[in-house]
C-alpha cells in the first residue's frame, strides 16, 4: 500500500480542507504520565491512505485549526485507547474532544473471543496487515527520522477499516448500545485520571 505522508510544523495548514467528517486520530508523547511527559506528535487520516503528521511547538501549543477539529461536534474521531490521547490533548491542547469512537473499547466489547486488543493485533485480523511496532518505544521529542513517520502514520490509516468491521460485530451481538454508553463515559474517565483518580471507583 502507498501512503500519502504529509509532516506538518505546529498545526494544519490554514488552506487543508480534510475530506471526510470521520477522521482518525492518535498521538505521539514522551511517556504515559500526562504532566510530565508531553505531547509531541498529533496524526489524523480520512482514511484515504494518507497520514497527517503535526509536530507540535511545544513552547506554547498554539494549533488552533487543530483544536477546531478536536472541539467540532460534527466531525467523528476514531482513536485507538483514546483515553490516553484524549488526556494530553485536554491538558496541553486546552480543549475538549468531542464526537469520539474507540477501536480499544469496541475491540474488548466485540472480540470476547480474544484477550489481546493491541493495535497491531486488530489490524493483522480486519486488515490482513502484519504491521512493525518496532518504534512504539522512541524519541518523538526531536527530528522525526522515515521510519518513525511511517509508524505514526500506521497508527491512523487502518482505523476506519478497523471500527467498521467491530461495529459489525457488535451490532450482530446486541452490545453496541453497551458500547455506546461507555463512550459517553470515556469523557468523565479522562477527567478522573486528570484528577489522580487513576482506581476503578466502582470497586469496593
Amino acid at each position: 500500500m502507498s501512503i500519502d505522508i504529509k509532516l506538518h510544523k505546529n498545526d494544519l495548514p490554514d488552506d487543508l480542507e480534510l475530506s471526510n467528517n470521520v477522521l482518525a486520530i492518535d498521538g505521539e508523547f514522551m511517556g504515559l504520565n500526562v504532566r510530565r511527559d508531553p505531547l509531541c506528535l498529533i496524526q489524523i487520516s480520512t482514511g484515504n491512505d494518507d497520514a497527517h503528521i503535526i509536530q507540535l511547538d511545544r513552547s506554547n501549543y498554539k494549533a488552533p485549526n487543530l483544536v477546531k477539529i478536536f472541539a467540532n461536534e460534527k466531525i467523528t474521531k476514531i482513536f485507538h485507547y483514546g483515553r490516553a490521547d484524549i488526556a494530553h490533548i485536554k491538558y496541553y491542547l486546552k480543549t475538549d474532544t468531542n464526537n469520539i469512537l474507540d477501536t480499544k473499547i469496541a475491540s474488548k466489547l466485540a472480540r470476547s473471543y480474544s484477550d489481546n486488543h493491541s493495535l497491531k493485533t486488530l489490524i493483522k485480523e480486519f486488515a490482513n496487515v502484519d504491521i512493525s511496532k518496532q518504534f512504539q518505544s522512541s524519541d518523538f521529542g526531536g527530528d522525526l527520522t522515515p521510519a518513525q513517520m511511517k509508524y505514526c502514520a500506521n497508527d491512523v490509516i487502518y482505523l476506519h477499516k478497523i471500527h467498521n468491521e467491530l461495529n459489525k460485530i457488535l451490532i450482530r451481538e446486541k452490545r453496541i448500545d453497551l458500547y455506546k454508553d461507555c463512550l459517553k463515559f470515556l469523557k468523565t474517565r479522562i477527567t478522573l485520571d486528570l484528577a489522580f483518580f487513576k482506581d476503578d471507583i466502582w470497586s469496593h
